[in-house]
């Protein structure tokens, strides 16, 4: 590879576990900073989050783009709630406006019934999943196919669907998901695959499911890997360990932490049914620390209601670590921190330049 895709996160707020909300739901000033942050610090694309409570991000996006030059955009889409002609030609005016190539969809089939039902969709795990397979495909013939198609099943019945709006460039479709099921949709579907940071040995686990997948579904072209994590920098290791520990310390009492997306108004009540959380607690009960410097304990105390594992260090072992999961064939980082401005531009400064920098190096050194 000779590259490797950076991505962070932007809100309408500045929010985090540790960082309660304050001020107007929708702030411009604070969607034009966190913008500056990540373009001024060399992100690729930033991901703009979705749930039940929180403001539209294809307008979230919108507003972003205006206000940036280069900066893609990753907006998080749940299927089902529009329909996917729609939303077909929502993305794409999205790519006209802002220039072409700067849009990205991300799917989540959806991880928590509780935020689901507030939306009044009542699908279980596996007909979402099922339901996001038929939406996918008419979404994705809705952008390329140049005649006037039909399509019809279970889910969805539309006939002569023939777009005038078209995206300018591709519109890369990312796909979040730890279960089969995921797999198995996304394995068809995705040109990114996305999971949240797991151990190395769990990581390449799934890189595996999700290719065999993706081949079962007779691809040849294999979706790319990206990987979540929370960085926590320091000067030296005992300082990023120490702010580590309160972060930790802040999240516990918080009671689970802020945030629509990864704080208790996130999370069930219960133990949480979605996969992928089940496999960060799983790893946190195993052990506090994996591999080089992947931390579970923000894992454990938010109930892992969302990407909530970190890489604590000096920001040369955090680099050193995301080349770890580069090794095993991630090609996206989607970074994000507990101070979200204020880390992201910290990311840019110390982190991605090292990270691009080996990377680079190691594309030298392989003979052509």
């Amino acid at each position: 590879m000779t590259t490797v895709e950076f991505v962070g996160m932007i809100g309408t707020q500045e929010v985090s576990e540790t960082h309660p909300a304050a001020g107007p739901v929708v702030d411009r000033d604070t969607v034009r900073r966190f913008v500056s942050a990540h373009e001024e610090g060399g992100f690729d694309k930033v991901l703009v989050g979705h749930s039940s409570s929180t403001p539209d991000g294809l307008q979230v996006a919108a507003y972003g783009a205006a206000h940036s030059e280069r900066l893609g955009f990753l907006v998080a889409h749940r299927p089902g709630f529009t329909a996917p002609t729609l939303a077909a030609r929502q993305y794409a005016t999205l790519d006209h406006f802002s220039g072409g190539g700067r849009v990205a969809m991300h799917v989540i089939s959806g991880g928590s019934d509780v935020d689901q039902r507030r939306d009044g969709d009542w699908l279980d795990k596996e007909q979402r999943y099922a339901r996001t397979d038929s939406y996918l495909e008419i979404v994705k013939r809705s952008w390329s196919e140049p005649e006037a198609f039909d399509f019809a099943d279970e889910h969805y019945r539309v006939e002569g669907v023939q777009q005038e709006i078209r995206p300018l460039a591709p519109i890369p479709v990312y796909f979040g998901g730890s279960s089969a099921a995921a797999y198995r949709v996304g394995g068809r579907h995705a040109d990114v695959f996305a999971l949240w940071g797991e151990p190395l040995a769990e990581t390449a686990e799934q890189i595996d499911e999700v290719h065999a997948a993706a081949r079962a579904a007779g691809r040849t072209d294999l979706p790319r890997i990206s990987v979540s994590f929370r960085p926590i920098l320091g000067a030296t290791e005992e300082q990023a360990w120490e702010r580590a520990y309160r972060i930790r310390d802040g999240i516990v009492a918080a009671k689970g932490g802020h945030g629509s997306f990864t704080g208790t108004r996130f999370r069930q009540a219960s133990a949480p049914t979605n996969v992928g959380s089940q496999r960060l607690l799983a790893a946190a009960e195993k052990a506090e620390v994996h591999d080089r410097c992947l931390w579970t304990a923000t894992a454990a105390a938010s109930g892992a209601a969302g990407n909530s594992t970190a890489l604590v260090g000096t920001p040369e072992t955090v680099a050193q670590a995301m080349l770890d999961y580069v090794d095993i064939g991630v090609t996206t980082l989607l970074i994000r921190g507990y101070d979200p401005i204020d880390d992201a531009a910290e990311y840019g400064r110390e982190l991605l330049p090292l990270v691009r920098a080996e990377v680079a190096r190691r594309t030298e050194k392989v003979p052509a």
